[in-house]
């Protein structure tokens, strides 16, 4: 479970860079309930916050990089995110952006992994993340899709010391690799990640990625206002043993998410 402790090597935020950052505002907060609260206007500085019940759970801004998608960025809390940066490096990621002070906020920096799936760190100050995880309407878990698990876990696991257990998926489904950070124990798990052909990764032309798996109280529910607000359905809803019921979704600007209603106890 994510927590907002946020332990070293645990997702503390995420924001999305969108075409239109008014269009996502009205999507999400119909398909989640989400408020949301600009920061500025004009066409330079549109983006804000995004609150459930008065607390913070994500950002969103405009998408300003030609020719990338829109997409969710998924931030990992770092006690020094320069550290960090030289960790990437020396195991063959990219950085995307270099680490930069936001005022007093805290430290950020963004990078691409040795396949490419991209991921961000925050380096807390005054501000340590999200206000709620974990619950209706917030980040639940993380998740990798990448086309070379063992390789993503050599990855991660010298820049994060994350842990990793496997799962096999039922019905001759998979290996799923479960996530837990550095020295923490197995129920403070906040995500996974799964080898997929490269051409089952459509979205980015074969190339890993992140995505975000929303709490939500009805999938299906949740589902239905996907579809009503223009966005679509890669899969599901379905329900997945002890996990809950989910479903692969896109946004009208095919920014992909996981809507998830847990399964009691889980």
């Amino acid at each position: 479970m994510i927590t907002t402790d946020f332990a070293p090597g645990s997702p503390c935020w995420l924001d999305l860079g969108a075409p239109d950052v008014r269009a996502a505002a009205a999507f999400y907060g119909s398909v989640l309930g989400w408020d949301y609260e600009s920061m500025g206007e004009g066409e330079d500085m549109e983006g804000g916050m995004f609150r459930k019940d008065g607390k913070t759970v994500a950002g969103l801004g405009k998408l300003t990089e030609e020719g990338a998608r829109s997409a969710w960025m998924i931030y990992y809390s770092v006690t020094d995110a320069d550290a960090t940066t030289r960790a990437v490096e020396s195991a063959g990621g990219t950085v995307r952006v270099a680490p930069r002070d936001l005022d007093e906020w805290g430290r950020m920096a963004q990078y691409s992994d040795p396949l490419g799936a991209q991921f961000a760190v925050w380096q807390p100050g005054t501000n340590k993340g999200a206000d709620l995880v974990d619950a209706p309407g917030s980040l639940s878990w993380t998740e990798l899709y990448t086309s070379d698990a063992p390789a993503a876990k050599e990855f991660y696991g010298g820049v994060f010391g994350w842990q990793f257990s496997d799962m096999e998926l039922p019905g001759g489904g998979g290996t799923y690799a479960l996530i837990t950070p550095a020295g923490q124990p197995e129920e403070r798990m906040h995500g996974g990640l799964m080898e997929l052909p490269a051409e089952n990764l459509t979205l980015t032309n074969g190339r890993p990625y992140w995505h975000p798996v929303f709490n939500v109280p009805d999938c299906d529910a949740a589902v239905a206002k996907v579809t009503e607000n223009g966005g679509s359905v890669q899969m599901g809803p379905e329900d997945a043993e002890g996990v809950g019921r989910l479903a692969v979704c896109l946004d009208p600007s095919n920014a992909d998410f996981v809507v998830l209603t847990p399964a009691p106890g889980s």
